[in-house]
């Protein structure tokens, strides 16, 4: 694991119905970094996503990622659980048992990551999407993650907040040391990235330059038009 925030060997996992969603998958994230996961609707990025997250339990292969880990799903109505923003992003501290004061001090400091400290008692149904989105992110540098995996954080946005949240998070990663992995098929947010990987059928079909790739998916999706 030197120098790397995720690493992936081998990795297999099938549904119970038999079918396969990740096939001998391996690679590497290095520490510090932002990579993006790429692939078409079915290619298994939200399977691989959630078995890095420990969400899921692979049938074969090696998982290292360095502790603790982020998860950002798609819908942040489905994480966000308690009635403001400062009270949602305390919540995840509960389980360290940490003195009240350190407590205010890591959601003060986890919201001004994400440019939110005005918001601290604001109810969290009085959010937009890319607001809700920023609380999640504040949820896990409040719990100091090493790693931040994000699952298609931009799919319920509008364009201006897509790219705002991207680069937000880009941001963080640089200012941090937090390595992140971002699903998503937008190519205009592989602008922000370090480096791309390209998933078919649960299979790693290319990775490394995010240009390259952007490239390479232009052409696919101009043959499929």
């Amino acid at each position: 694991m030197a120098d790397m925030g995720i690493v992936v060997k081998d990795l297999s996992f099938s549904w119970p119905s038999g079918e396969i969603a990740i096939q001998s998958c391996s690679l590497e994230v290095p520490q510090g970094e932002f990579w993006m996961l790429l692939g078409t609707n079915g290619s298994g990025k939200s399977t691989l996503l959630r078995l890095l997250a420990g969400l899921l339990a692979p049938q074969a292969g090696e998982i290292g990622v360095l502790q603790p880990v982020g998860f950002v799903f798609q819908n942040p109505d489905h994480q966000l659980v308690m009635p403001t923003v400062g009270a949602d992003v305390a919540f995840g501290l509960v389980e360290e048992k940490l003195p009240t004061a350190v407590v205010r001090a890591r959601v003060e400091e986890a919201l001004g990551a994400v440019n939110l400290n005005a918001l601290t008692l604001r109810p969290i149904y009085a959010l937009s999407g890319g607001q809700k989105q920023r609380v999640a992110i504040a949820g896990a540098i409040a719990r100091r993650c090493e790693v931040l995996l994000l699952d298609e954080p931009t799919a319920l946005l509008d364009p201006d907040s897509q790219l705002d949240l991207v680069a937000s998070v880009r941001r963080l990663v640089k200012s941090r040391g937090i390595t992140a992995l971002w699903v998503t098929h937008r190519l205009d947010e592989l602008n922000y990235c370090d480096g791309a990987f390209l998933l078919e059928k649960g299979c790693l079909v290319d990775q490394g330059e995010p240009e390259r790739l952007k490239q390479r998916l232009m052409e696919v999706h101009q043959e499929a038009s």
